[in-house]
Formats: C-alpha cells, sequence, structure tokens
C-alpha cells in the first residue's frame, strides 16, 4: 500500500521551515527553500503563530497535473500523487498551471516542474510532529 503525505497538525508549526529545506536539500541537492516541493506559509503575518503547508493532496480519482501533460513525463502514482519522468517533460509548464492546490511550481534555477514524490523525508525531520505519512 502506498503512503501519502498530510499535514493535519499544521497547530503545531511554529515556521522552522525544516522539512522545506530537508525537502530541497536530499531531493534536489539545494540549499534553497524554492527547491522544496512542501511550502510553508503564513496565515496572516508571524504575528499571528499561524502556518500553512502547500503540497501534493495526491490526488486519486483525477491526477489534474498528469491529465494536461503532453509528453507523459507524470503518471498515475499508486495509491494517490504522480511519478515524475524527467527525461519526457519538456517543460512546458501545463502541469504547474492545471495543479488545483498550486503544488507544481517552478523557479529559475530549476527548470523541471517540483513536484512532491510522498518520499516522507520532510516527515522524519519535522521537530514539531506536524506532519505524517498516512497509509492510502
Amino acid at each position: 500500500m502506498s503512503k501519502i503525505l498530510k499535514a493535519d497538525q499544521m497547530n503545531k508549526c511554529n515556521g522552522c521551515f525544516t522539512c522545506q529545506r530537508v525537502c530541497a536539500g536530499i531531493n534536489h541537492k539545494s540549499y534553497s527553500d524554492d527547491e522544496s516541493a512542501i511550502k510553508i506559509r503564513s496565515l496572516g503575518g508571524l504575528a499571528t503563530g499561524k502556518f500553512h503547508a502547500i503540497y501534493c493532496l495526491a490526488c486519486v480519482d483525477e491526477r489534474a497535473c498528469a491529465a494536461v501533460c503532453p509528453t507523459g513525463a507524470l503518471t498515475d502514482r499508486e495509491g494517490g500523487g504522480v511519478i515524475f519522468n524527467s527525461k519526457k517533460c519538456i517543460m512546458c509548464k501545463k502541469c504547474a498551471e492545471a495543479c488545483i492546490v498550486n503544488a507544481v511550481h517552478f523557479t529559475g534555477e530549476h527548470t523541471l516542474p517540483i513536484i512532491c514524490k510522498h518520499c516522507g523525508i520532510c516527515v522524519k525531520y519535522c521537530p514539531h510532529k506536524c506532519l505524517k505519512m498516512e497509509e492510502r
């Protein structure tokens, strides 16, 4: 059975951004938070202490990002989400435009899409246990 990322304990998040940094570092060999597949955003400023995670929700029924990919670079992942094949990607950015939660993105330095692969590395390093991997 596949596991997917869940961020259902964001009330514990203090905005340390460890999840972003470890994702970017391990998955993309980068020190830039821009290269992370998970994004932590403040809900109303740092003074509120409330944060929100933007990440792939592992769509099951209709994976909009894969549906619009003209080359088949994105294919269905068992249990939800997609598998990305960089050799087939033509960097058209249609996947980013189609994602309803804005979880697919491109950066200036990373010409290929950055998409969560539900590896769980962010969960492992989150010091406040805001994230978890869930069986689907």
